[in-house]
């Protein structure tokens, strides 16, 4: 296998240190830089991932690195962060992560939906398609993607229904 490191090895080695942190180990890349290698790792969770939360599992990432070894010798750069806008959703975790946001998601079928996620559940997706709910499940979404919204949410609308302005 030579010098490579194993994408598999890195996420085995790193998903329990992302879980103790409470963040989800999305993803993990080692690319060559000039005379080091940049350690890529990409963490989420629910509420998204704040400052504190990179730091803390920056570190925990670097002394599980340090104790495995499993980086070699040669010197590496580590960057954790958390997933763009345009990261696709494949998994449930990434569906219910964009509750609100306006999705394009492609189906199993070759067809495709476009529309605001209202809800999730353990089986599938509500979307709202220009006002009509439409549930889809899992099994049949291929991959969505978030679409790019410059108006804002009124703020108004946050809180649920009630209408109560102070």
């Amino acid at each position: 296998m030579g010098s490579a490191i194993s994408r598999d090895r890195l996420m085995k080695l790193l998903e329990p240190v992302a879980l103790a942190s409470g963040l989800d180990l999305e993803d993990v890349t080692v690319t060559p830089a000039g005379k080091r290698r940049l350690l890529r790792v990409v963490v989420d969770r629910d509420g998204g991932v704040s400052l504190d939360d990179v730091a803390e599992v920056s570190q925990a990432v670097s002394e599980a690195l340090d104790a495995g070894d499993v980086m070699g010798s040669s010197p590496y750069v580590l960057e954790v962060s958390s997933p763009g806008v345009d990261r696709p959703l494949t998994e449930p975790r990434h569906w219910r992560r964009a509750v609100r946001r306006l999705v394009k998601a492609d189906l199993r079928d070759g067809t495709s939906v476009e529309g605001r996620i209202v809800a999730t559940d353990e089986t599938g997706v509500e979307f709202d398609v220009a006002g009509t709910p439409r549930r889809v499940e899992y099994e049949d979404l291929a991959r969505g993607r978030v679409q790019v919204e410059f108006r804002r949410f009124d703020d108004a609308d946050d809180d649920g229904e009630d209408g109560d302005e102070g």
